[in-house]
């Protein structure tokens, strides 16, 4: 009996054992011990073999990423930018003798950089300008900055002087006419064979203001890649003189021309030489008599020579500066952000297509009259350090 005894409680036990092990041990304890031990295997892309079972098959699994490796590439980029600054400063420097090729090359690299908008560099740079050349106050030539009686001299021809009198005087708005000063996102578009098919009209559109240089075809199929949106634009006087015979055959087809450009302001450099003035109170004259909507102004010469200067002391020593700087500087001082199109001095693009020099025509500059790659040097630095931005290649399109 006693035998009898122990083998049935040995039997019980047993029987208890297997009923403890069923209740705490359900069917699918193979798989959760494999997904312990798997869980506990570091997955080589650094995700967990145990989190990607909380993700369907057809989900693709989060990879995240080795923040020290990133951190060392992102120093590696950050070092080769800033290496860059000094093969800008290499071809700056070089003789007036040039190779396209070894702009298009850095301009390559540039392109690889990331673009960040630096606030304490363009506070710095807009201060440095400001302190020398004011555009708040002395871009163009006002009633406040210049009375009646100003013995006012030239920009280029400086020993001339044209005496400001009530008639002239009346000219002038009454102070700097850009009211919502200053703006927040500012376009300036420059007339480069680069901006054909680039498809980045819409985006030039959308900016608070736009500047644009010497009366630039904007209707048509050219919409679609500058833009028809116009602020500002400037007038060279040769084009009244040559395209427009001096507005007297042909004043019907610049009315209908400048038409295009809304209540854009018209900017004309009447005070550069003597030469401009007359052809530059012309263009006054025949917008205020056919009762236009846009409104004329004169670069103050005071504001330009001193531009000049500042820039020469960057190494810009051209004769005259070009347009597109000169308004680029404007901007900088009126904007806080600011993107320039349409900048491109050279005859191709990095891919070697080659260009025209203008988007609707290849009339080239006078040889020596501006410096076109010392310029865009200096340009390309700007955008190097944040202060504003290039846009090299086609707009992005939602």
């Amino acid at each position: 009996m006693r035998s009898g005894g122990t083998l049935f409680a040995l039997v019980s036990s047993l029987m208890l054992l297997l009923l403890l092990r069923m209740l705490w041990c359900p069917a699918d304890t193979p798989a959760r011990s494999r997904l312990l031990v798997e869980g506990s295997r570091e997955d080589t892309s650094g995700t967990s073999a145990a989190l990607k079972t909380l993700w369907s098959p057809t989900t693709p699994v989060p990879r995240t990423r080795n923040s020290t490796y990133l951190d060392e590439k992102t120093t590696q980029i950050t070092e080769k930018c800033k290496d860059l600054q000094y093969s800008l400063n290499s071809l700056s420097n070089k003789t007036r003798r040039y190779s396209e090729d070894d702009y298009l090359q850095t301009i390559t690299s540039i392109q690889r950089c990331p673009w960040n908008r630096q606030a304490e560099e363009y506070d710095n740079f807009r201060a440095k300008l400001a302190s020398c050349c004011d555009a708040i106050q002395d871009f163009v030539v006002s009633q406040n900055n210049t009375p009646v009686g100003t013995n006012m001299s030239y920009e280029v021809e400086s020993k001339k002087h044209i005496p400001i009198r009530e008639n002239i005087f009346h000219m002038f708005p009454v102070s700097q006419p850009f009211v919502d000063y200053p703006y927040n996102q500012c376009a300036v578009v420059g007339n480069g064979g680069i901006l054909n098919k680039s498809l980045c009209g819409a985006e030039i559109d959308k900016s608070d203001f736009v500047f644009r240089c010497n009366l630039p075809p904007i209707t048509g199929s050219a919409s679609k890649d500058v833009g028809s949106k116009t602020n500002l634009v400037t007038v060279n006087p040769s084009i009244i003189t040559l395209k427009y015979q001096n507005l007297k055959e042909k004043k019907a087809q610049f009315l209908e021309d400048i038409s295009t450009y809304g209540d854009a302001f018209l900017l004309l450099p009447a005070f550069s030489y003597r030469a401009n003035t007359g052809i530059s109170f012309k263009v006054y004259q025949t917008l205020k008599e056919s009762k236009m909507r846009q409104k004329v102004l004169f670069f103050h010469p005071r504001y330009l020579r001193h531009l000049a200067l500042f820039w020469r002391t960057k190494g810009v020593t051209a004769y005259r500066l070009s347009t597109g700087l000169m308004i680029a500087s404007v901007a900088v001082e009126l904007c806080e952000n600011v993107k320039l199109y349409g900048f491109w001095p050279f005859s191709k693009t990095i891919e070697d297509t080659p260009l025209s020099h203008h988007y609707y025509d290849n009339m080239l500059p006078k040889h020596g009259f501006h410096q076109m790659p010392k310029e865009y040097s200096q340009m390309l630095q700007l955008h190097m350090r944040g202060i504003l931005k290039l846009q090299f290649s086609k707009c992005e399109t939602a």
